[in-house]
């Protein structure tokens, strides 16, 4: 089991949001760099960042910028998302060096431009899908789609996609507890890989994925539960 850290960027700084909505914003006073070279010398072989302001607006030149120079100031591979919408986007981070990158509001919506995605880039395509109550949701978690997370699941699974990157949005940034069933459904009815995120709030939850991870779970994003010292990155390590 795979813990992966996340970095939230809104206007360059670190925050989280409670359930996706922008005005329930916390800044964390850390540079955003700084916190990225801690959760590699704390061990992650991985880190999440998300432009929040690309996924409600469109790509921010300042917090891409900012994802830049945490790409150059460590070793460790960065998956990247947020405001992603045309080939150019998508370039433009691999290019700055991404490892991997999250598509999520337009594998919503346009699924020959996903299947275009998969064709160019091959695995370095990864789709986020959001849900609220099992339907998808896109533009910063604040439009509802027509489709369910499991049908769209399906569907970027036939577009050769082979990582899904599950958020229940009711959850994210709440500690409440991460929604295993849901995204064990995901996993099972897809038939990828999958990435859990959102609501980690202890190590239970992290044993509990654990646990599940025979369903297609091999991953976690963890957030506000390492800023507010629920538990430090080494010890959720350990679990996993």
């Amino acid at each position: 089991m795979l813990v992966i850290p996340a970095i939230d960027l809104k206007e360059g700084r670190c925050v989280r949001l409670t359930q996706g909505r922008r005005s329930d914003v916390k800044v964390y006073d850390a540079d955003p760099v700084d916190v990225a070279k801690s959760f590699e010398d704390a061990g992650a072989r991985m880190i999440h960042v998300v432009d929040l302001d690309g996924a409600f607006e469109g790509p921010n030149s300042i917090n891409r910028k900012v994802v830049r120079r945490i790409i150059r100031a460590v070793e460790i591979p960065v998956q990247f998302g947020g405001g992603l919408r045309s080939v150019h986007d998508v370039q433009q981070m691999i290019e700055y060096g991404a490892a991997q990158v999250v598509i999520g509001t337009l594998a919503a919506e346009s699924p020959e431009t996903l299947e275009l995605f998969v064709q160019l880039f091959g695995f370095r395509i990864a789709v986020g899908i959001d849900a609220r109550n099992g339907q998808v949701v896109t533009h910063g978690w604040e439009k509802e789609e027509k489709i369910s997370a499991i049908e769209l699941a399906q569907r970027v699974a036939d577009a050769g996609v082979d990582r899904i990157v599950y958020t229940d949005v009711t959850r994210d940034g709440t500690l409440t507890g991460v929604n295993v069933e849901q995204t064990c459904a995901i996993a099972r009815e897809s038939g990828l890989k999958v990435t859990a995120s959102g609501g980690v709030s202890s190590l239970d939850d992290i044993r509990r994925l654990k646990a599940a991870r025979s369903c297609g779970i091999d991953s976690v994003i963890v957030g506000k539960a390492l800023y507010e010292g629920r538990f430090t990155l080494q010890e959720a390590l350990r679990i996993a």
